[in-house]
């Protein structure tokens, strides 16, 4: 059931934006393991580097950007996600395999919540959460 936007939120994009000390990596990553796309990037902007990665055609994006001077970014706790919700359990399967080949194991969640509906839990390079749902887990 699609809902309409709050009429006084006309929101047209979603971009969750963190920086890193290790954009090529985490390009990696996101797009090479995950399978995610690369949307656009950009260079030397007044200190930053940085790539747009997301679904192409979908208002929905995330962007790592890299400062000339240092952009340390530990993850502030094991429970802070992005979660993926995917409808077969294949597809998970598929990217989490690809993903351990590129050397990113799956990890224990924190919260046994995510175990407990089947879903899957991978460290980024610098130690942030992606969780693959089955979408049969929501709930």
């Amino acid at each position: 059931m699609k809902e309409d936007w709050p009429e006084g939120l006309p929101v047209a994009q979603v971009r969750i934006a963190r920086p890193t000390d290790k954009l090529q990596e985490t390009a990696r990553f996101y797009c090479e393991g995950v399978g995610l796309q690369k949307l656009g990037s950009f260079a030397q902007h007044k200190g930053y580097d940085g790539i747009m990665i997301g679904l192409p055609g979908l208002p929905y994006h995330l962007e790592f950007t890299q400062h000339e001077a240092g952009s340390p970014c530990p993850a502030p706790s094991k429970d802070n996600l992005l979660v993926l919700y995917i409808p077969d359990k294949e597809s998970i399967g598929t990217v989490t395999k690809r993903l351990m080949q590129m050397g990113y194991p799956e990890v224990a969640p924190e919260n046994p919540y995510w175990k407990e509906k089947g879903a899957v839990t991978v460290e980024d390079p610098d130690g942030w959460r992606l969780v693959l749902m089955p979408t049969a887990g929501i709930g």
